[in-house]
């Protein structure tokens, strides 16, 4: 039995359907992060489970009980957002502490547990404090030890690390994703960056237009997509539209503008129109004429750990990313060669793809 399940969640806002029939469940102690662009739903779900929004229709169980028509400080919930909220008069200890000072929590137990969640969260020195003596990535940890203190039976996460600098972001990642580790919360993160999601998440559940598109493992999602938005939200994709033109023991040939591509992909009729893709890091560069096709290097970027080439080709731009090994001998107006497997390759019905 899951711990946290959302059955057929709905919310209209007028004509305007937010969510439209989500079912989720997660286990006790697993992290799923709700991922998708700016008005896709997933904050009006996590507003839902918290019990600032009602549903228009369908149920939240968490463990077992039926907590929709629940207030929401009476589920049960850690909730961190966005803005870190503090209490700006108040220091980090008492911060941490107010929320159990209001569930009158005996004040000897208090500060035992505030103590242990600041050594948690790595803020044992900063207890006297004040905010404004705080980085953004501390007065964040003070926002999440005052969400994880009171035991929440679920801790909610709404964009928590978005308005951190890059590094200090990454960091942050890492970092709470130990801690939910160690504590062991059934944790749901809303966030709109896929890296944060694949990265912090046992599963992600990817929303498109107030809809599940796909809920699975990142790798799984990222390598083997449900249909277009998929693959390409979750990173970069080389798509191929083209017609089967062959199809065996597994292997699918598609033509896609005079350039025939394989993929290991099965039920696929013969003559009918496909999207293929490719993962930009998938694709090697190899010399003209020994590839699948050829094409000029249009645009060579260098990001440190790593290359970027925009590759002008038959089938428009291509793009490969090849890791730093050393100095990298391809230049910009070079003619190159485009390889990979057609295990590397998926490919999705057109019609599927637009019916989603």
């Amino acid at each position: 039995m899951s711990f946290l399940r959302l059955e057929g969640l709905v919310k209209r806002f007028g004509d305007f359907v937010a969510v439209e029939r989500v079912d989720l469940d997660v286990e006790k102690g697993e992290f799923v992060s709700l991922l998708g662009p700016s008005g896709c739903g997933k904050t009006t779900t996590l507003q839902m489970i918290a019990g600032f929004v009602k549903p228009t229709a369908g149920r939240v169980f968490i463990n077992d009980k039926d907590v929709t028509e629940m207030k929401p400080n009476h589920r049960d919930l850690g909730i961190v957002f966005q803005s870190y909220a503090l209490f700006p008069h108040m220091t980090v200890f008492d911060n941490v502490s107010f929320g159990l000072e209001m569930r009158s929590i005996e004040k000897a137990e208090r500060q035992d547990r505030v103590r242990e969640t600041l050594a948690l969260v790595h803020l044992t020195e900063f207890a006297d404090r004040f905010p404004r003596e705080l980085s953004g990535g501390q007065q964040q940890r003070v926002a999440l030890a005052r969400a994880l203190v009171i035991k929440p039976e679920v801790l909610l996460l709404d964009e928590p690390l978005s308005a951190l600098d890059a590094k200090i972001r990454e960091d942050m990642q890492i970092e709470l994703r130990s801690i939910q580790r160690t504590v062991e919360t059934t944790t749901i993160l809303v966030t709109h960056d896929q890296a944060e999601a694949m990265a912090m998440s046992d599963r992600i559940a990817v929303m498109n237009e107030g809809k599940l598109a796909q809920v699975d493992q990142p790798f799984h999602a990222y390598e083997y997509p449900g249909d277009s938005f998929v693959s390409n939200f979750l990173g970069k994709s080389n798509t191929f539209t083209g017609t089967v033109t062959d199809a065996h023991d597994g292997l699918t040939v598609i033509a896609a503008s005079g350039v025939d591509v394989s993929a290991r992909a099965e039920n696929l009729e013969i003559g009918s129109a496909v999207q293929a893709s490719v993962r930009p890091e998938k694709v090697r560069l190899v010399k003209s004429g020994e590839g699948i096709m050829d094409g000029s290097v249009s645009t060579r970027i260098f990001l440190g750990n790593h290359w970027v080439f925009q590759i002008a080709a038959p089938t428009g731009t291509v793009i490969v990313v090849s890791q730093n090994s050393g100095p990298q001998a391809t230049d910009e107006g070079d003619k190159v060669g485009l390889a990979w497997s057609p295990e590397e390759m998926r490919v999705l019905p057109v019609e599927a793809d637009n019916a989603n």
